[in-house]
Protein backbone atom coordinates (compact mmCIF):
# COMPACT_ATOMS: atom_id res chain seq x y z
CA UNK A 1 0.00 0.00 0.00
CA UNK A 2 1.45 3.35 -0.98
CA UNK A 3 1.84 6.19 1.46
CA UNK A 4 -1.14 8.47 1.52
CA UNK A 5 -3.66 5.88 0.34
CA UNK A 6 -5.38 5.63 3.73
CA UNK A 7 -7.53 8.36 5.24
CA UNK A 8 -6.38 7.69 8.81
CA UNK A 9 -3.70 5.48 10.30
CA UNK A 10 -5.85 4.17 13.12
CA UNK A 11 -3.20 1.79 14.46
CA UNK A 12 0.57 1.43 14.51
CA UNK A 13 0.28 -1.41 11.99
CA UNK A 14 -1.75 0.79 9.65
CA UNK A 15 0.84 3.56 10.02
CA UNK A 16 3.73 1.23 9.19
CA UNK A 17 1.99 -0.03 6.06
CA UNK A 18 0.82 3.44 5.05
CA UNK A 19 4.41 4.64 5.17
CA UNK A 20 5.59 1.83 2.92
CA UNK A 21 7.61 0.07 5.60
CA UNK A 22 8.01 -3.71 5.55
CA UNK A 23 5.73 -4.85 8.37
CA UNK A 24 6.27 -7.83 10.62
CA UNK A 25 3.50 -9.56 12.51
CA UNK A 26 3.52 -12.66 14.69
CA UNK A 27 0.88 -14.87 16.23
CA UNK A 28 -0.05 -16.28 19.63
CA UNK A 29 -2.73 -18.74 20.62
CA UNK A 30 -4.34 -17.69 23.91
CA UNK A 31 -3.83 -20.28 26.64
CA UNK A 32 -6.43 -22.44 28.32
CA UNK A 33 -6.25 -20.23 31.36
CA UNK A 34 -8.29 -17.86 33.46
CA UNK A 35 -5.28 -15.65 34.26
CA UNK A 36 -3.18 -13.34 32.06
CA UNK A 37 0.32 -14.50 32.94
CA UNK A 38 0.67 -17.38 30.45
CA UNK A 39 -0.57 -15.21 27.58
CA UNK A 40 1.76 -12.33 28.38
CA UNK A 41 4.71 -14.68 28.81
CA UNK A 42 4.15 -15.92 25.24
CA UNK A 43 3.63 -12.47 23.74
CA UNK A 44 6.24 -10.30 25.48
CA UNK A 45 9.22 -11.66 23.49
CA UNK A 46 7.59 -10.13 20.39
CA UNK A 47 7.61 -6.60 21.81
CA UNK A 48 9.98 -4.43 19.77
CA UNK A 49 10.49 -7.29 17.29
CA UNK A 50 7.24 -7.16 15.32
CA UNK A 51 4.70 -4.44 14.63
CA UNK A 52 1.64 -6.36 15.83
CA UNK A 53 0.69 -9.75 17.25
CA UNK A 54 -2.29 -11.80 16.07
CA UNK A 55 -4.49 -13.32 18.75
CA UNK A 56 -6.20 -16.42 17.41
CA UNK A 57 -9.92 -16.99 17.95
CA UNK A 58 -10.68 -20.53 19.08
CA UNK A 59 -7.80 -21.99 17.06
CA UNK A 60 -8.57 -25.46 15.66
CA UNK A 61 -12.12 -25.02 17.01
CA UNK A 62 -10.84 -25.59 20.54
CA UNK A 63 -11.52 -23.68 23.74
CA UNK A 64 -8.95 -21.02 24.65
CA UNK A 65 -9.07 -17.73 26.48
CA UNK A 66 -11.36 -15.27 24.70
CA UNK A 67 -9.53 -13.65 21.78
CA UNK A 68 -11.08 -10.27 22.59
CA UNK A 69 -9.98 -10.46 26.22
CA UNK A 70 -6.51 -11.63 25.16
CA UNK A 71 -6.17 -8.81 22.63
CA UNK A 72 -7.18 -6.27 25.27
CA UNK A 73 -4.58 -7.69 27.67
CA UNK A 74 -1.88 -7.30 25.00
CA UNK A 75 -2.95 -3.73 24.25
CA UNK A 76 -2.82 -2.86 27.93
CA UNK A 77 0.68 -4.38 28.11
CA UNK A 78 1.96 -2.21 25.25
CA UNK A 79 1.81 -4.89 22.54
CA UNK A 80 -0.28 -3.98 19.51
CA UNK A 81 -2.79 -6.78 18.88
CA UNK A 82 -4.53 -8.01 15.78
CA UNK A 83 -7.81 -9.50 16.91
CA UNK A 84 -8.82 -12.53 14.90
CA UNK A 85 -12.61 -12.59 14.71
CA UNK A 86 -14.34 -15.67 13.32
CA UNK A 87 -17.92 -16.07 12.20
CA UNK A 88 -18.09 -19.57 13.64
CA UNK A 89 -19.68 -19.08 17.06
CA UNK A 90 -21.33 -15.66 17.19
CA UNK A 91 -24.47 -14.27 15.64
CA UNK A 92 -24.51 -10.78 14.20
CA UNK A 93 -25.54 -9.15 17.46
CA UNK A 94 -22.56 -10.65 19.29
CA UNK A 95 -20.15 -9.86 16.45
CA UNK A 96 -21.23 -6.23 16.17
CA UNK A 97 -21.05 -5.87 19.96
CA UNK A 98 -17.52 -7.32 20.01
CA UNK A 99 -16.41 -4.91 17.28
CA UNK A 100 -17.54 -1.98 19.43
CA UNK A 101 -15.93 -3.52 22.49
CA UNK A 102 -12.65 -4.05 20.69
CA UNK A 103 -12.43 -0.42 19.64
CA UNK A 104 -13.32 0.74 23.16
CA UNK A 105 -10.50 -1.42 24.56
CA UNK A 106 -7.94 0.02 22.16
CA UNK A 107 -7.92 -2.94 19.77
CA UNK A 108 -7.89 -1.39 16.30
CA UNK A 109 -6.73 -4.22 14.02
CA UNK A 110 -9.26 -6.96 13.24
CA UNK A 111 -8.59 -9.93 10.99
CA UNK A 112 -11.91 -11.36 9.83
CA UNK A 113 -12.05 -15.12 9.27
CA UNK A 114 -14.76 -17.70 8.66
CA UNK A 115 -13.40 -20.14 11.23
CA UNK A 116 -13.16 -23.93 11.38
CA UNK A 117 -16.22 -26.11 11.75
CA UNK A 118 -16.69 -26.99 15.45
CA UNK A 119 -16.88 -30.69 14.58
CA UNK A 120 -13.06 -30.79 14.26
CA UNK A 121 -12.43 -29.37 17.74
CA UNK A 122 -12.67 -30.38 21.38
CA UNK A 123 -16.45 -29.80 21.50
CA UNK A 124 -17.64 -31.58 18.34
CA UNK A 125 -21.24 -31.37 19.56
CA UNK A 126 -21.07 -27.54 19.53
CA UNK A 127 -23.50 -25.86 17.15
CA UNK A 128 -21.95 -23.63 14.46
CA UNK A 129 -23.53 -20.24 13.92
CA UNK A 130 -22.12 -18.62 10.74
CA UNK A 131 -24.81 -15.94 10.83
CA UNK A 132 -22.35 -13.92 8.73
CA UNK A 133 -19.81 -15.15 6.23
CA UNK A 134 -16.44 -13.42 6.42
CA UNK A 135 -17.12 -11.00 3.55
CA UNK A 136 -20.42 -9.97 5.14
CA UNK A 137 -18.70 -9.34 8.47
CA UNK A 138 -16.05 -7.24 6.72
CA UNK A 139 -18.77 -5.17 5.08
CA UNK A 140 -20.59 -4.63 8.36
CA UNK A 141 -17.44 -3.74 10.28
CA UNK A 142 -16.34 -1.37 7.54
CA UNK A 143 -19.72 0.35 7.48
CA UNK A 144 -19.75 0.66 11.26
CA UNK A 145 -16.40 2.45 11.11
CA UNK A 146 -17.06 4.70 8.11
CA UNK A 147 -20.75 5.50 8.37
CA UNK A 148 -21.19 5.16 12.12
CA UNK A 149 -24.29 3.05 11.67
CA UNK A 150 -25.33 -0.47 12.51
CA UNK A 151 -26.99 -2.47 9.72
CA UNK A 152 -30.22 -2.00 11.68
CA UNK A 153 -29.93 1.76 11.19
CA UNK A 154 -28.97 2.66 14.77
CA UNK A 155 -26.35 5.39 15.10
CA UNK A 156 -23.00 4.60 16.74
CA UNK A 157 -21.53 7.47 18.82
CA UNK A 158 -18.62 7.62 18.25
CA UNK A 159 -17.94 5.00 15.54
CA UNK A 160 -15.26 2.35 16.11
CA UNK A 161 -11.73 3.02 14.82
CA UNK A 162 -10.74 -0.06 12.81
CA UNK A 163 -8.08 -1.39 10.46
CA UNK A 164 -9.59 -4.46 8.83
CA UNK A 165 -7.88 -7.48 7.35
CA UNK A 166 -8.65 -10.83 5.79
CA UNK A 167 -6.84 -14.03 4.79
CA UNK A 168 -5.69 -15.48 1.49
CA UNK A 169 -3.57 -18.28 0.02
CA UNK A 170 -0.78 -17.33 -2.42
CA UNK A 171 -0.96 -19.14 -5.74
CA UNK A 172 1.13 -19.26 -8.91
CA UNK A 173 -1.40 -17.40 -11.06
CA UNK A 174 -2.12 -17.81 -14.77
CA UNK A 175 -1.77 -14.69 -16.91
CA UNK A 176 -5.55 -14.22 -17.05
CA UNK A 177 -6.00 -14.63 -13.28
CA UNK A 178 -8.73 -12.52 -11.70
CA UNK A 179 -8.41 -12.70 -7.88
CA UNK A 180 -12.13 -12.18 -7.39
CA UNK A 181 -12.17 -13.28 -3.75
CA UNK A 182 -9.58 -10.66 -2.85
CA UNK A 183 -11.32 -8.00 -4.93
CA UNK A 184 -14.51 -8.78 -3.01
CA UNK A 185 -12.66 -8.53 0.31
CA UNK A 186 -11.12 -5.19 -0.64
CA UNK A 187 -14.54 -3.94 -1.75
CA UNK A 188 -15.95 -5.09 1.59
CA UNK A 189 -13.40 -3.08 3.58
CA UNK A 190 -10.25 -5.18 3.97
CA UNK A 191 -7.05 -3.13 3.93
CA UNK A 192 -4.51 -5.82 4.72
CA UNK A 193 -4.13 -9.51 3.95
CA UNK A 194 -2.29 -12.18 5.92
CA UNK A 195 -1.66 -15.38 4.00
CA UNK A 196 -1.23 -19.06 4.63
CA UNK A 197 2.32 -20.42 4.79
CA UNK A 198 4.23 -19.88 1.54
CA UNK A 199 7.98 -20.56 1.60
CA UNK A 200 8.38 -20.24 -2.18
CA UNK A 201 9.44 -16.68 -3.04
CA UNK A 202 9.08 -17.36 -6.77
CA UNK A 203 5.37 -18.04 -6.25
CA UNK A 204 5.11 -14.98 -4.01
CA UNK A 205 6.70 -12.78 -6.66
CA UNK A 206 4.29 -13.98 -9.38
CA UNK A 207 1.34 -13.77 -6.96
CA UNK A 208 2.22 -10.12 -6.22
CA UNK A 209 2.49 -9.39 -9.94
CA UNK A 210 -0.95 -10.90 -10.45
CA UNK A 211 -2.40 -8.73 -7.68
CA UNK A 212 -0.85 -5.66 -9.28
CA UNK A 213 -2.36 -6.54 -12.67
CA UNK A 214 -5.75 -6.78 -10.95
CA UNK A 215 -5.38 -3.29 -9.48
CA UNK A 216 -5.01 -4.46 -5.89
CA UNK A 217 -1.47 -3.25 -5.20
CA UNK A 218 -2.70 0.11 -3.86
CA UNK A 219 -5.76 -1.32 -2.14
CA UNK A 220 -4.37 -4.14 -0.02
CA UNK A 221 -1.17 -4.60 1.97
CA UNK A 222 -0.13 -8.25 1.69
CA UNK A 223 1.76 -9.99 4.50
CA UNK A 224 3.08 -13.42 3.52
CA UNK A 225 2.89 -16.26 6.03
CA UNK A 226 6.23 -17.89 6.88
CA UNK A 227 7.95 -19.11 10.03
CA UNK A 228 10.98 -20.86 11.52
CA UNK A 229 10.53 -24.55 10.67
CA UNK A 230 11.62 -26.89 13.45
CA UNK A 231 12.53 -29.94 11.33
CA UNK A 232 11.99 -31.65 8.00
CA UNK A 233 9.40 -33.86 9.66
CA UNK A 234 7.48 -30.81 10.86
CA UNK A 235 7.66 -29.24 7.40
CA UNK A 236 6.34 -32.40 5.76
CA UNK A 237 3.48 -32.58 8.26
CA UNK A 238 2.57 -28.95 7.60
CA UNK A 239 2.63 -29.44 3.84
CA UNK A 240 0.34 -32.46 4.14
CA UNK A 241 -2.07 -31.29 6.84
CA UNK A 242 -2.27 -27.49 6.76
CA UNK A 243 -4.42 -26.47 3.82
CA UNK A 244 -2.77 -24.04 1.42
CA UNK A 245 0.77 -24.52 2.76
CA UNK A 246 3.59 -24.30 0.19
CA UNK A 247 7.04 -25.58 1.20
CA UNK A 248 9.46 -26.41 -1.63
CA UNK A 249 11.32 -29.72 -1.63
CA UNK A 250 14.62 -27.82 -1.53
CA UNK A 251 13.79 -26.41 1.91
CA UNK A 252 12.83 -29.82 3.25
CA UNK A 253 16.05 -31.31 1.88
CA UNK A 254 18.03 -28.52 3.51
CA UNK A 255 16.43 -29.29 6.87
CA UNK A 256 17.05 -33.01 6.42
CA UNK A 257 20.75 -32.39 5.84
CA UNK A 258 21.21 -29.98 8.74
CA UNK A 259 23.05 -30.99 11.91
CA UNK A 260 20.84 -28.64 13.90
CA UNK A 261 17.47 -28.46 12.12
CA UNK A 262 15.97 -25.83 14.43
CA UNK A 263 18.88 -23.47 13.82
CA UNK A 264 18.63 -24.16 10.09
CA UNK A 265 14.91 -23.39 10.21
CA UNK A 266 15.68 -20.03 11.82
CA UNK A 267 18.28 -19.29 9.14
CA UNK A 268 15.86 -20.20 6.35
CA UNK A 269 13.19 -17.94 7.84
CA UNK A 270 15.66 -15.05 8.11
CA UNK A 271 16.72 -15.48 4.48
CA UNK A 272 13.09 -15.53 3.36
CA UNK A 273 12.38 -12.34 5.27
CA UNK A 274 15.15 -10.55 3.39
CA UNK A 275 13.87 -11.87 0.06
CA UNK A 276 10.26 -10.96 0.78
CA UNK A 277 11.23 -7.42 1.78
CA UNK A 278 12.63 -6.92 -1.73
CA UNK A 279 9.55 -8.11 -3.64
CA UNK A 280 7.45 -5.23 -5.04
CA UNK A 281 3.87 -5.40 -3.85
CA UNK A 282 4.59 -7.35 -0.66
CA UNK A 283 3.92 -5.29 2.45
CA UNK A 284 5.34 -7.58 5.08
CA UNK A 285 5.55 -11.03 6.61
CA UNK A 286 3.32 -12.83 9.06
CA UNK A 287 5.45 -15.09 11.26
CA UNK A 288 3.76 -18.20 12.63
CA UNK A 289 5.52 -20.75 14.83
CA UNK A 290 3.10 -22.80 16.95
CA UNK A 291 4.93 -24.30 19.95
CA UNK A 292 8.11 -22.62 18.68
CA UNK A 293 7.36 -18.92 19.24
CA UNK A 294 10.79 -18.25 20.78
CA UNK A 295 12.40 -18.86 17.39
CA UNK A 296 10.63 -15.87 15.81
CA UNK A 297 12.73 -13.13 17.46
CA UNK A 298 15.87 -15.07 16.55
CA UNK A 299 14.84 -15.22 12.88
CA UNK A 300 14.05 -11.50 12.80
CA UNK A 301 17.40 -10.71 14.42
CA UNK A 302 19.27 -12.81 11.86
CA UNK A 303 17.43 -11.09 9.00
CA UNK A 304 18.58 -7.65 10.11
CA UNK A 305 14.99 -6.37 9.97
CA UNK A 306 13.68 -4.46 12.92
CA UNK A 307 10.44 -2.95 14.08
CA UNK A 308 9.64 0.10 11.96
Amino acid sequence: MNAGTMDNAVSDLARVLENGKFALTAEVTPPLSGAPEALLEKARPFRGVVDAVNVTDGASARVHMSSLAAAALLAADGIEPILQMTCRYRNRIALESDILGASALGVRNILVLRGDDPSVGDHPEAKPVFDFESRELLQVAGAMATSGMLPSGRKITPPPALFLGAADTPIDPPDDWIPQALIDKADAGARFIQTQFCFDTGIVRRYAQGLARAGLADRLSVLIGIGPLASARSALWMRKNLWGTTIPDAIIERLEGARQPKEEGIAICAELLVELAEIPGIGGAHLMAPLNEAAVPAAVAQSGLRKA
